[in-house]
C-alpha cells in the first residue's frame, strides 16, 4: 500500500444539506487523515480555473455556476492509497449509479449535484491541491 495525498471538495449542495461533519467523519473513519481543510466560496472565475480541463464541454457553465453558488469545503486527505480509497468512499459520479452507502448515493441528488469531488490520479491530485493550498498549509 502506498501512502499518498488526494484532494477533495464537499460541494455546495452538501454544505447546504448540513452534512459536512458527516462526510468528514466518514473520511476519517475509513482511515483517511485530513492534512488541510478550509471552507471557501469560490468565485465563478476560480471555479472556471479549477475546472478548466472541462472548458468547452456542454456542462462547463452549469458546473462552474453550481460550484460558485455557495460555500464548499476543500480538503487534502492522506492515507494508504488515498486516491482510490476516496473514490471508493465517494461512489460513482452519478448518484443513481453509486453503490449503497457511498457519499454520492447518500447525499447526491443527481450527476450535476453529487455532493463531493475527488482527484482521479496522483498528477491531478498534485495540481488540485496546489490550486487551493500553499505548501505551508499542509500538515
Amino acid at each position: 500500500m502506498a501512502n499518498e495525498r488526494t484532494f477533495s471538495i464537499i460541494k455546495p449542495d452538501a454544505t447546504k444539506l448540513g452534512v459536512v461533519g458527516k462526510i468528514i467523519a466518514r473520511f476519517e473513519s475509513e482511515g483517511l487523515r485530513i492534512c488541510a481543510v478550509k471552507k471557501i466560496h469560490m468565485s465563478k472565475r476560480v471555479a472556471e480555473g479549477f475546472y478548466a480541463v472541462h472548458a468547452g464541454r456542454p456542462f462547463f457553465d452549469e458546473l462552474t455556476d453550481f460550484m460558485s453558488s455557495g460555500p464548499c469545503v476543500v480538503m487534502v486527505l492522506e492515507g494508504d492509497n488515498a486516491i482510490s480509497e476516496n473514490r471508493r468512499i465517494m461512489g460513482a459520479t452519478n448518484p443513481d449509479d453509486a453503490d449503497e452507502g457511498t457519499l454520492r448515493k447518500l447525499y447526491g441528488a443527481h450527476i450535476g449535484n453529487n455532493a463531493v469531488h475527488g482527484s482521479d490520479a496522483p498528477e491531478t491530485a498534485a495540481v488540485e491541491i496546489a490550486y487551493f493550498f500553499a505548501g505551508t498549509e499542509l500538515h
